[in-house]
Order: structure tokens, then sequence, then C-alpha cells
């Protein structure tokens, strides 16, 4: 059975490197639940993170149950009810447009909770300066429906408002959020030097826990940033927080050749259990096990691959070789193809597989798509102890649409 293998050592390593960090630049940092919200994790890491960033109403109830820390939510579009629930949780509450703001304004000042100051109120803003790679990713293209321009502010009342959010990053290194800075400054510098405006949300997107990450500069921005402006600065990251503490375990269960190729048909699917790689578009590393032994993730590894058996030796795959198979899923869509890899030895049906890195954005996304099985959860304890959290039956899939 196929199942996500998290390993709370892993975690532990990345969000204390997130403390430290947080502690040296001087701000806050949360987990963003839209990057990993596998909320029974929560309690082994929660110390060391100072709360989460919510997508909408349900992220921050999870947030507000299983976290119990400070709450940031940030939605494209809030409904009046949502925004009636968050009022009475919820300790920033950031809006895409002023149209939304406008239109719920009354209903957020007149709460008690932001008369108290328990509540703040911020707006996203669109710098406008890309600097990632992927359209599909990127918030500042022309025409994007995430955060404001600069003349869309300018005149206008922003009563009520003392913070101003930016996400722009995917995972990158610090020198992008330098660049993002100075248009932020260029473009909004007026609004953050004014006293009205007390927070700056950096949003995510930062890839602090890489080994290669500039985590010096990114202090420095920090710092500089709250020395110029008089704000205290929030970041969010997702991935930082869940990079390389995951795998998925999968089986083979057929091998064939077509046109050449040799085909290897495993129980999970790029389109229902790692939708990123369709997406992104992201390539995972891929391992074969020399046995169907249980996958351990030591708390020391620090870059991929972050994957060993216990007990037991693996491979990783490669771009040539002999043994070279197109992995694909078991669903109808011809495209759900992960890609093509090189093995030490051919495969053949009831091999295990491990797909690295699939902790982050990956449980998040997944479906029942074609009613295919839904990988287990699974928590690998610091011991190397293994506790499935989660498994799922027909009863998941037929209740869904029902």
């Amino acid at each position: 059975m196929a199942s996500y293998v998290v390993s709370i050592a892993a975690l532990k390593r990345n969000t204390a490197i997130l403390r430290e960090t947080a502690d040296a630049a001087g701000c806050k940092i949360v987990l963003a639940l839209k990057g990993f919200s596998c909320w029974k994790a929560f309690p082994h890491f929660r110390d060391h993170l100072d709360g989460c960033c919510a997508s909408g109403l349900w992220e921050a109830l999870l947030a507000r149950d299983y976290f119990g820390k400070h709450v940031v939510t940030y939605s494209p579009g809030y409904q009046e009810e949502e925004i009636r629930q968050l009022c009475e949780f919820t300790h920033h509450l950031d809006f895409n447009s002023l149209s939304q703001w406008f239109r719920f304004r009354e209903i957020v000042m007149a709460h008690p909770r932001f008369q108290s100051g328990d509540l703040q109120c911020g707006l996203r803003i669109n710098p406008q300066c890309s600097t990632g790679h992927t359209p599909l990713y990127d918030p500042c293209v022309p025409g994007s429906r995430l955060g404001i321009t600069a003349d869309q502010v300018e005149g206008a009342d922003l009563t009520g408002l003392s913070g101003l959010h930016f996400h722009t990053l995917c995972e990158q290194n610090s020198d992008d959020l330098e660049k993002t800075l100075a248009a932020v400054d260029e473009k909004f510098g007026h609004l953050l030097r004014s006293p009205q405006f007390t927070y700056l949300n950096m949003g995510g997107g930062h890839w602090i826990t890489k080994p290669f990450y500039d985590r010096e500069r990114l202090v420095r921005l920090v710092r500089g940033t709250k020395e110029k402006y008089d704000v205290e600065v929030w970041l969010e990251p997702g991935e930082a927080a869940a990079i390389h503490t995951g795998v998925l375990r999968a089986e083979v269960l057929d091998v064939f050749e077509s046109a050449g190729h040799k085909l290897a048909i495993l129980d999970v699917s790029a389109t229902a259990h790692m939708p990123d790689v369709l997406e992104m578009p992201y390539r995972p590393d891929v391992y074969l096990a020399a046995t169907g032994s249980d996958a351990v993730i030591p708390a020391e590894a620090t870059s991929a691959p972050a994957v060993t058996f216990e007990g037991e030796s693996y491979h990783l795959s490669a771009e040539s070789g002999e043994h070279v198979y197109r992995i694909g899923g078991p669903t109808c869509l011809a495209g759900d193809v992960t890609g093509d890899f090189a093995f030490p030895r051919p495969l053949k049906a009831g091999d295990v597989l491990v797909f690295d890195d699939m902790a982050h954005y990956t449980m998040v996304k997944t479906t029942t798509f074609n009613g295919v099985p839904h990988p287990s959860i699974v928590l690998q304890h610091e011991d190397g102890s293994l506790e499935t959290i989660r498994e799922f039956g027909y009863g998941d899939f037929r209740d869904r649409l029902s």
C-alpha cells in the first residue's frame, strides 16, 4: 500500500533553523498551512514557530484548533460569513483588494477584537517585480489577480489598515528578496514610513532551510527593513519548514514495453498524488529499495537525498543508464507520467520505489481522481518508529461527493 512517510526529526531540524534565523533577524515566522498542514505533527515543532498563516477560513480554523498561536489569514476573496468567523480569532486579516476591504471594513472595525488591537488588518500589494522562472507561480505577472498595484492605492482611503503584505517568491534565495524589497520601497515606501502602518508581511517562497540559502543576507534585509520603516516583520515560509522531510513510497504494479520504451505502472499517480510534477514542473529524485523495508529519514540530513532504508540498500535513479523506465500512474490521464528514470537493475512487479521530498505542497494537493486509492499518512518518530495516522478507504472516495 502506498504511503507518505513524514519524519518528525527532519521537521524539527528545519523549524529549528527557521527559529534561529527569525531570532537573529528580529522577526516573526509562521508556518504556511498551504504548504504543510499535517496537524498531528504540529506538537513536535510548534515551539519553534510563532504561529500559522492561513489561505482562508478552514486553514485558519485548523491553525486555531491545533497550533494554538498567532493566526495570519489572507485570501484573494472572502465571503461575509467567513469574515464574521475570522474576526473572532485571527490576529492578522489581510485583504487582496481595496474593494474587499471597503465591503467588509465596517464589520471588521466594529468588532471588539479590532477595537482592542487583538485583530489587525492589512492589504496585499503587488510590487510588479518578477524574479521567478515559472509564470504559473508568479504573482507579479501583468494582470495578476493577487494584490494591488501602486497606482490603485494612490489617494485611496486606507483607514483601518495597519499592515502591508507581499508574496512574490517561490523557491528562491534572499537575493531575489532584496530585489523585491527595492521595488516595494519604490512603490509603497511612503506608506510604510507612515505611522499608520506597523507591520510588513514578506510572505513565503524563502528557501531558508536549503544549505545554499544566504541566511545572513536575509537577516540583514529584515533588520534593515525594520529600522527603515519601524515596522514588525513577518515571514511565512511553507516549503522551508517541510522540505526534505517526507517521502512517498510506491509499489510497481506492472512493467511492459511500448514503441521502444520500457514502462512501469505504479500504485501512485503524478496527477493525483504528486501534482507539482505536472504543474511546476518538478522532477523528484526516485529511489529503488533492495527490499520493501520502511523508509527512514535521518535528522542529520541537510539536503537531498534525505532518504535511507533501515538495514537495506537503495539506489538513486539517473538520467542515463541501461535500465531506463518511464514511470506512470494508474489513472486514465495520458500524461500521468512522472518521468524517465534509470535503475541499477530491471524493475519488476512488487518493487518498492521511493519519491523524495513529498511532504510539502504534495499531501495538501492530493485527490482521488479515477478512484485511485489514496496513500496512507505515516509519521516517523525520532526513535525510528512508524505511526500510521491516517488510512484511506473506499468510503473516503464515496462520501466526498455525496
